[in-house]
């Protein structure tokens, strides 16, 4: 099917004429449903919030005119249009005129009642996300094998670059509290390549690395930098395929939410703790007395509330 084509499908199917009989689509379903299953950068989910908070006005304006609005350049307003699959934003306006004109109408769903669905509608697109989670950790050899691994390497890596840091940095936090040497890696370049060689000369065996949309151009170096020296590779990421799976040894995946301006990570934390709760299970003895001295330090300095 051409880019063409496809635009058209999707304007039937989300035009009130391409509901199924007696399942007839409210304004609100149907503008979801053009953004649904669409990875979209930040600057373009502000384009489509715009379209969400703006519709029956929005759906009638020229691309200079949306691009003055929501505060982008005009080929931003292209590109938007082009990932939802439509062949530029004539085509995109054109799908989104009856949607408009159906809301004008008395049609329910006014805009509250739209703003509602969405964060409802990404909600729901997390619980989804740890479904297939749920899913996953289905085969728990598989999850405890990879914590046995983690356990064992000491120093232990853990590599997160940009929106992955706090993922990469919660690990190791955590995990801190079980594993005797655990080192984080959050920038790129010369610095992670000089942090993975001094973990392989220490004894490390494996790095554990987050890689969530949008995937770094650093993390696939650092990946690659890692294997150079020896390390083994347990990658965390979406189900995205691309390179970055290709140089890991151990491939983890789960959906981040992708309904809001910017990501969720319910799914990929749900892992995180899988595999920490792996990794003690693996060195209980280890796991006790680590936790034990903790919880005295942290009575002897007064550490929490």
């Amino acid at each position: 099917m051409s880019l063409s084509q496809h635009a058209r499908a999707q304007a039937a199917a989300i035009t009130p004429g391409g509901a199924s009989p007696g399942q007839e689509k409210t304004p609100s379903d149907q503008l979801l449903a053009l953004f649904d299953g669409h990875r979209l950068s930040p600057g373009q989910r502000r384009i489509a919030q715009y379209l969400v908070d703006h519709l029956t006005e929005a759906a009638f304006l020229s691309i200079t005119e949306l691009a003055e609005r929501v505060g982008v350049s005009q080929p931003s307003v292209t590109r938007f249009a082009v990932s939802l699959g439509f062949t530029g934003y004539p085509a995109l306006r054109e799908a989104l005129q009856p949607i408009a004109l159906s809301a004008v109408a008395g049609v329910p769903g006014s805009r509250e009642q739209l703003r509602r669905n969405e964060l409802q509608a990404a909600v729901d697109a997390e619980i989804q996300n740890l479904e297939n989670v749920r899913r996953l950790l289905a085969d728990t050899d598989h999850v405890l094998e990879i914590g046995r691994e983690l356990a064992d390497s000491v120093p232990l890596t853990v590599l997160g670059l940009r929106i992955s840091v706090s993922l990469a940095e919660y690990f190791a936090y955590a995990a801190r509290r079980i594993h005797p040497d655990v080192r984080v890696v959050t920038r790129g370049g010369s610095v992670a390549y000089d942090a993975l060689l001094q973990a392989r000369a220490a004894g490390g065996g494996w790095v554990l690395a987050f890689a969530m949309p949008r995937h770094a151009k650093e993390t696939l170096v650092a990946l690659r930098a890692a294997r150079s020296t020896g390390l083994r590779v347990a990658l965390i990421t979406d189900p995205t395929v691309g390179p970055l799976v290709e140089e890991a040894d151990v491939v983890l995946t789960a959906g981040t939410g992708s309904r809001l301006v910017f990501d969720s990570y319910a799914a990929p934390g749900m892992i995180s703790a899988a595999l920490l709760q792996a990794m003690a299970d693996a060195r209980p003895e280890r796991t006790q007395a680590r936790l034990e001295q903790y919880e005295q330090a942290a009575d002897q300095h007064g550490f929490f509330l």
